[in-house]
């Protein structure tokens, strides 16, 4: 992977733990996936004028992702219940470039050399390791069966996203419409199943939606650019150094613990995302 290419994913780890961190705003799991994806959609409007319509062949992979990601966040929410953020996310988001790096290989023919997939193995361990110390230390078999379907959801939309950018042969014109089908789906999704009234709990939170839902399409577009550029599998897992940031942006600007073994995983991560580099 080239470094400049390297260095924006990196960035864009930041930007996705910086709009999680950012968005601790009372609502439950699921309103608040939704709550970004639609402000990412609205975001998204304004840029289409400036973009292409994707071409033919994307527009099967955009569907599908958009579909997925209502599975994603009906998982994540469901693993919430039975654990917090500190076990879910890392299960969930630790285990999806494992997943990521297998079908990749099945489903578009990437390969990669030994080292990295030490790398990947290193910096995935690194993520699960954090899970033992998370909030309540309970890892009941519901909690590990949504945590892991939700990272199963994960690995499939970054394929179809990968699959699609790469059909499209201009990744921000696939993202600027992906986000923009994928806001509206998610809008007649809670609708559905919130009714009218949805709208009203989320009406207050529609700075944060929208802030956040900016940067959570910044930093995905910037993966999918990136999954033009360089294995989908090494994208995936460097993305998931969000955790760090996290972790960093809880210490420091939250002023949360950081446990020593939380510190031991961090350093883990590193010395993966160097193996991931170096190879």
């Amino acid at each position: 992977m080239e470094t400049g290419v390297f260095l924006m994913v990196i960035a864009a780890a930041a930007l996705h733990a910086g709009w999680n961190a950012l968005l601790k705003i009372g609502l439950d799991r699921f309103l608040t996936a939704s709550l970004i994806q639609i402000g990412a959609g609205i975001v998204a409007l304004f840029a289409l004028p400036f973009v292409a319509l994707p071409e033919v062949a994307a527009w099967p992979w955009i569907i599908l992702s958009a579909l997925l990601h209502i599975g994603y966040n009906l998982f994540l929410s469901r693993a919430y219940q039975h654990g917090d953020l500190g076990q879910v996310y890392p299960i969930s988001r630790g285990s999806s470039p494992l997943l990521v790096a297998a079908l990749s290989v099945l489903l578009l023919g990437e390969v990669l050399p030994a080292g990295q997939w030490l790398g990947l193995g290193v910096l995935v361990g690194g993520i699960w390791l954090m899970a033992l110390r998370g909030g309540t230390g309970k890892t009941g078999s519901d909690l590990l069966i949504n945590a892991l379907l939700t990272a199963l959801f994960i690995a499939a939309y970054t394929l179809a996203d990968a699959s699609g950018a790469r059909a499209n042969g201009d990744p921000l014109s696939y993202s600027a419409w992906l986000f923009a089908v994928n806001g509206l789906v998610m809008a007649l999704v809670i609708l559905g199943q919130r009714g009218p009234r949805v709208v009203s709990m989320l009406g207050p939170y529609w700075r944060a939606g929208l802030l956040g839902g900016a940067m959570s399409m910044l930093a995905y577009s910037i993966a999918i650019w990136a999954m033009t550029q360089a294995p989908v599998a090494l994208v995936s897992a460097l993305r998931e150094t969000s955790v760090v940031f996290a972790l960093l942006i809880g210490r420091l600007l939250l002023k949360e613990s950081l446990p020593p073994l939380r510190a031991l995983a961090c350093l883990i991560i590193v010395a993966g995302v160097a193996l991931m580099k170096l190879a």
